[in-house]
């Protein structure tokens, strides 16, 4: 799965997968990370989702990667704000307020992106990458930011029944590719199937959507 399927999906606008009014799971966990008001919390894939503005306005600074110029630029109108732009490298990078948006490739993502991180939030990242890419991705966050914990979703439904992404990442997946450096704990499991018409009407009978705290091992 190349950059280019997603910069695609957003031209198209087959985004499915955003959320328009947010995700209801981010409020209810959040507070088990116990992140501070004025950290810095990193937003893989982030698309415009609406959950950016839900923590900043928990007085968090927001970091999102995000392929597609064309959601950048849609969620920054959305708020009715207008962003400052700046170029690092192959990123183009805006800004306004408490949020900044690099727009990119996350696996370019250079250090001094993330250089204040203290925890992660990853609904809809892990789960857009097969398998391969995964382990990838868990290698990336692992490196630039290995010591703030996790809070993901992450989705299961019965193998076959569709094509992802979505990819179907169930705990065993998620034990094998964080569990040997992070600590592993669920918060919650529940019938995701209600909240994701677009999975649905493409064919998937049953959705597990679990809410995941990941907390770096102490080496």
């Amino acid at each position: 799965m190349t950059p280019d399927f997603w910069i695609e999906r957003w031209q198209k606008g087959e985004i499915g997968f955003h959320q328009a009014s947010g995700n209801d799971l981010l409020p209810a966990h959040w507070p088990v990370l116990g992140s501070a008001p004025d950290s810095t919390i990193l937003v893989p894939l982030c698309g415009k989702s609406l959950d950016m503005a839900w923590l900043a306005a928990q007085s968090h600074r927001v970091v999102g990667v995000e392929l597609s110029p064309l959601a950048v630029d849609d969620f920054f109108r959305e708020q009715g704000v207008e962003a400052e732009t700046r170029t690092v490298g192959p990123f183009m990078v805006r800004t306004a307020g408490p949020i900044t948006i690099w727009c990119g490739d996350i696996f370019d993502l250079p250090g001094e992106a993330v250089k204040d991180v203290a925890a992660v939030y990853d609904r809809a990242a892990l789960v857009a990458f097969p398998s391969r890419l995964q382990t990838r991705y868990a290698k990336t966050l692992e490196t630039l930011v290995p010591s703030a914990p996790v809070l993901l979703i992450s989705l299961s439904y019965p193998d076959g029944q569709i094509a992802g992404p979505p990819f179907s990442t169930p705990l065993m997946q998620v034990t094998e590719l964080f569990g040997a450096r992070y600590n592993i704990g669920i918060c919650e499991t529940r019938d995701g199937l209600a909240q994701s018409p677009n999975l649905r009407e493409r064919g998937v009978t049953a959705l597990d959507e679990a809410v995941y705290v990941l907390r770096p091992k102490i080496t």
